[in-house]
């Protein structure tokens, strides 16, 4: 489980400038004039919490979402100063490069923040283009040259994989332009079809291929190599860095850590207890604004649960996972199918088991596939 002194605030924006054609998170286009309002209610229910004794000092506060960077650093930074910050906290906001300056990103760094993570996913247009992108590599290149004059030492970039018309060249150049730039952190991920997504559609219709397991696989195993030979160690199964410079809010989640989540659509771990607000923005607001909670619903995870739940997390991640003693055989097939290794009393993935990391986990935790107790909708 999670380190006591771990405790991470999630804040969702759920504003953007366009739909990126793979999303599906629970952002729109067409409610920036909510802007003010939705900030005035995060305030409210980071206040509430506070009061309730649920929130305490946050070791990491992560602004995701939606597009963050489009909000007014200002209304941003609101939400941050409601926040009591333990020493040191890591402070996050995700950007985009083409809603980003160095305006901006000089607001961000006088009010608290210490961490940019930037939405590039790739670095050739025609990619951009069929992902949904708006920027282009140049605008990716003018972000992270204010990242670095405005004194961000800790800065992520976001990759994505496997999308159709993207050769292996084409994935190895973004890599390698993006190492260029000699970011501490790097995450990159698989492109999934989600439904609801005009990625979705047009699979449907068949005017898009579905991506394709055996070349994403090689352009994650393509990845792995370049950021390794470059300094950038992976620590999870989608995350490369240099020593000291792994997302500690992320990690927070994959060790087990409580959180809270704010704003619309987001989820929270704490007491025990896992649930989450309201859909949409302007139900978030008219529940902040009559005293009410937010929360949809929530969910208990038995004992047998949240030990198969600490293992999925803890998969993912360099140091592993402890192993049940009643999985014992399982492992012993997994080692013997060059999937896991064993270190003393945990598992760890290599890099073959990185690629089927869902069928490992399902064979070490079968209490994921349990029903679970849940209340509200």
């Amino acid at each position: 489980m999670g380190t006591p002194s771990q405790f991470g605030v999630y804040v969702h924006i759920p504003f953007c400038a366009e739909r990126c054609d793979y999303c599906a998170f629970a952002t729109w286009t067409d409610r920036s004039q909510l802007a003010t309002a939705y900030v005035d209610a995060c305030v409210a229910d980071v206040t509430r919490r506070y009061r309730e004794g649920e929130l305490t000092s946050a070791t990491s506060v992560f602004f995701g979402g939606g597009t963050p960077s489009l909000l007014d650093p200002g209304l941003l930074l609101r939400i941050l100063d409601a926040i009591p910050l333990a020493p040191g906290a890591e402070v996050t906001v995700e950007c985009n490069p083409d809603s980003v300056d160095s305006a901006k990103l000089r607001s961000y760094r006088a009010g608290g923040v210490n961490r940019v993570s930037l939405g590039v996913q790739s670095m050739d247009p025609a990619v951009l283009a069929t992902l949904g992108r708006t920027h282009d590599p140049a605008g990716v290149e003018r972000a992270i040259g204010w990242i670095g004059e405005i004194g961000f030492d800790s800065w992520n970039v976001d990759l994505i994989y496997g999308s159709a018309g993207e050769s292996l060249p084409s994935w190895s150049a973004t890599v390698e332009r993006v190492l260029a730039f000699a970011p501490p952190h790097v995450s990159a991920y698989a492109l999934s079809v989600e439904p609801g997504t005009r990625l979705a559609e047009r699979v449907t219709r068949g005017s898009a291929a579905p991506p394709d397991d055996d070349d994403q696989a090689l352009k994650y195993e393509r990845a792995d190599d370049l950021l390794t030979a470059a300094g950038l160690a992976w620590y999870e199964i989608s995350n490369w860095a240099r020593p000291g410079f792994e997302c500690r809010h992320n990690r927070c989640y994959w060790e087990g850590g409580e959180y809270l989540g704010i704003g619309c659509a987001a989820h929270g771990y704490t007491g025990g207890r896992r649930w989450w607000t309201v859909h949409s923005p302007e139900r978030y607001i008219a529940a902040l604004a009559h005293g009410g909670s937010p929360e949809a619903g929530d969910e208990r995870l038995d004992a047998a649960q949240a030990r198969a739940e600490a293992t999925m997390l803890a998969i993912r991640t360099k140091q592993g996972a402890m192993l049940d003693p009643g999985r014992e055989a399982a492992a012993a097939q997994l080692v013997d199918v060059g999937l896991v290794s064993r270190e003393r009393d945990h598992v760890v993935l290599t890099r073959q088991g990185r690629l089927l990391a869902s069928e490992v986990t399902v064979r070490l935790a079968p209490d994921l596939l349990a029903p679970r107790t849940r209340d509200g909708g």
